[in-house]
């Protein structure tokens, strides 16, 4: 059962389950937003998204084995813990478990043709663990898009369909919020992609992949991720100034665990050398975005 829940990256999967679920209770219900989705449905479109993520990460395993040997060999799952055959089952299992759910809320919220969301989701993540992910930035914009997607689905289920024309303002305004969040984590996500590709070059090169560090060299690939990494600070910034500039305690959150985390981070890519400052660096990342995610609870103080 361990085996099962490392392979699925369970913690990944309750980070983005806690992103979701900030969205609707602590987004959504603290300003009575007129919603799709009562606790029922909202919680099938939470575990059809954890399924297809699962699913995502079973797969990714399956092709990663022969880098995975390489580049962390004591945390290798499939051909070891877990036999090829029954990775694939279980990646089969959770997508039809994901697409099927996916089908009955599209027409729960009556937009059937949402249901293609789920579809199209499943496949790209087949093809980035088959093709994609081997590519020079493809791979790593791809999947930091469907990170973000995990975001905006929330919006498309729970907001989209309850739009008429009394409440369209209000609805495309915390529309606009899910956006800047879906940005903000494709940016994180991006940048992190980007340096667990420097981390493992040495694995990738010898499974003949074409990640951006073998094709422009480890240096250069460092470089494009510092720069890269200004772009949420400066994001956040911006973001900071333009809407919460008369809110201290939004304020003083940013400053402290968005902004000097970031800060440290891009200091961080600058000097870093060995495979260790780049595993340090993406697990600040990850904090960093689920810092960002908690910063959802601060909204019932800023905009009532």
């Amino acid at each position: 059962m361990l085996s099962i829940l490392n392979l699925i990256r369970w913690k990944n999967l309750m980070m983005i389950a806690l992103a979701q679920i900030l969205i609707k209770y602590a987004l959504f219900e603290s300003f009575n937003v007129t919603t799709t989705l009562n606790s029922f449905g909202f919680s099938l479109l939470v575990i059809a998204t954890l399924c297809i993520a699962a699913a995502g990460n079973t797969i990714n395993d399956i092709y990663d084995v022969e880098t995975d040997l390489i580049n962390k060999p004591d945390k290798v799952i499939v051909s070891k813990s877990i036999s090829e055959k029954k990775a694939f089952n279980l990646f089969i299992i959770f997508n039809i478990i994901g697409v099927a759910i996916g089908f009955y809320l599209s027409h729960m919220v009556g937009k059937s043709a949402f249901f293609s969301l789920f579809v199209i989701i499943s496949a790209t993540l087949y093809v980035y663990a088959s093709f994609l992910k081997q590519t020079i930035l493809i791979g790593n914009i791809v999947i930091s898009t469907l990170v973000a997607m995990s975001i905006l689905i929330i919006g498309v289920f729970d907001l989209l369909p309850a739009i008429n024309e009394q409440n369209r303002e209000t609805q495309l305004t915390f529309f606009k919020i899910l956006i800047d969040y879906a940005v903000f984590a494709f940016l994180i996500n991006l940048i992190r992609e980007m340096i667990k590709d420097i981390e493992d070059i040495n694995g990738d090169y010898k499974a003949q992949m074409n990640t951006l560090p073998i094709a422009i060299g480890r240096e250069r690939a460092n470089k494009l991720a510092f720069i890269i990494s200004l772009l949420p600070i400066a994001a956040t910034i911006y973001y900071m100034v333009t809407y919460l500039y008369k809110q201290q305690i939004a304020i003083g959150y940013f400053l402290i665990f968005i902004i000097a985390p970031l800060i440290y981070t891009t200091i961080k890519i600058f000097s870093a050398k060995t495979k260790k400052d780049y595993k340090h660096i993406s697990n600040i990342y990850k904090v960093i975005m689920l810092l960002g995610m908690l910063s959802l609870l601060l909204y019932q103080f800023i905009l009532k």
